[in-house]
């Protein structure tokens, strides 16, 4: 089993930065992509941002240029850097990961989510 936990989440003015940070725990092979997905009140869950093992990353349309993701593969984090944050990107975000948890079986997980709060 995985566990993700999130952290960094609050309130902030529009314009404003936070940093979200996500840690990885439990046994497993190792952890393939790490990402950040969001969902605002009565939305999908969306993709922001994420990064494979070797540091390619994708990012929403609407998040480039403003948030940047970063990942420590040593000690199992990941880091979501969000500048210049608008009222829009309201939302509880989740950490993702997609892990080998052997060789042969990968398996994807969720973290509980963090609510991130943009007051314009």
């Amino acid at each position: 089993q995985v566990q993700l936990v999130e952290s960094g989440g609050g309130l902030v003015q529009a314009g404003g930065s936070l940093r979200l940070s996500c840690a990885a725990s439990g046994s497993f092979s190792r952890i393939n992509i790490m990402g950040w997905y969001r969902q605002a009140p009565g939305k999908q869950r969306e993709l922001v941002a994420i990064m494979g093992s070797g540091g390619s990353t994708n990012y929403a349309d609407s998040v480039k240029g403003r948030f940047t993701i970063s990942r420590d593969n040593a000690k199992n984090l990941a880091y979501l850097r969000m500048n210049s944050l608008k009222s829009e990107d309201t939302a509880v975000y989740y950490c993702n990961a997609i892990v080998s948890l052997t060789t042969s079986h990968t398996e994807t997980y969720w973290g509980q989510g963090t609510q991130v709060t943009v007051s314009s």
